[in-house]
């Protein structure tokens, strides 16, 4: 992506319109700055009016009722709706300054940068190895690709688990262990922000409890935001969390922000009631 250098946040947020000098200092401070998100599907409004400022090496929670629009939003975030022919955006989502929908930014780059894991693991019918060499290759990587994939998979907290069947299928691997190697498969392509949509929806509490711990360790290397609608989940592992629900006040089921904050004081001390109600279970 021509506007986003990969080594340094502070060149990063220089377009081709811009010097480095004018990069803001949000740069520095967020790696991702929402600001008057509204995104459609044809002429149904999913989200309105979402603001958001997603801080570095964090783990962000976004949860809420179903249909509210958690997961139209962390596609915004990578571009991922750009392959939904019906889907528009507007509003500004900056990553490290810099407009990802500006008319200079490769969309195909942002989903490097900004990578992310799906609800169901979906390794590629490929060996273990091919799954996360496969991204590096189409990137051009020209390093080592044996320690590329030995890095990721350590990082996933699989190595030890597969460095004996690396060529053997991933499909052979067990939910949990899929999802992990799903996650290693994003590090291998070196984002900076890693996108997870119910990632453990599909697995048991003990794989569940695995990706939690992952989840912890990775955020000392990278941004994670997560969709969740496991509200113990929320609290365990995140650091910051959003709360959308449906705005009954509109005539279409538009998605709104309610809250946003510390994990620790939105569970304990809401400042919104209906952020209270859906913690609590009275509604959702």
């Amino acid at each position: 992506m021509d506007v986003i250098d990969s080594a340094d946040p502070a060149a990063r947020a220089a377009t081709p319109g811009e010097s480095a000098a004018t990069a803001p200092d949000e740069a520095e401070t967020f790696v991702l700055r929402v600001e008057g998100l509204n995104a459609f599907y044809g002429d149904f409004q999913a989200v309105a009016e979402v603001d958001l400022d997603i801080r570095g090496n964090e783990i962000t929670a976004l949860i809420g009722p179903s249909g509210c629009g958690k997961s139209t939003v962390l596609r915004c975030f990578n571009r991922m709706n750009d392959l939904i022919e019906v889907a528009r955006v507007e509003g500004s989502v900056r990553y490290h300054g810099v407009d990802l929908y500006g008319p200079n930014v490769d969309a195909v780059e942002v989903r490097r940068r900004i990578g992310m894991v799906f609800q169901k693991p979906n390794p590629f019918p490929k060996s273990i190895y091919d799954n996360i060499a496969f991204g590096p290759k189409i990137a051009g990587y020209q390093g080592n690709m044996d320690d590329l994939v030995e890095e990721s998979l350590i990082k996933a907290a699989l190595w030890t688990e597969v460095n004996d069947k690396l060529r053997e299928s991933a499909f052979a691997l067990s939910g949990g262990q899929q999802q992990r190697l799903c996650i290693a498969r994003a590090i291998a392509t070196s984002p900076d922000v890693l996108l997870m949509d119910e990632p453990c929806s599909a697995l048991d509490p003990i794989a569940t409890l695995r990706i939690e711990e992952l989840m912890t360790e990775l955020k000392r290397d990278y941004t994670i935001i997560i969709v969740t609608h496991n509200m113990q989940q929320a609290a365990r592992v995140s650091d910051r969390t959003a709360f959308f629900t449906v705005d009954a006040e509109r005539e279409q089921r538009t998605g709104v922000l309610v809250e946003f904050g510390e994990t620790a004081t939105m569970f304990t001390r809401p400042t919104q009631q209906k952020t209270e109600d859906y913690i609590t279970g009275r509604f959702g």
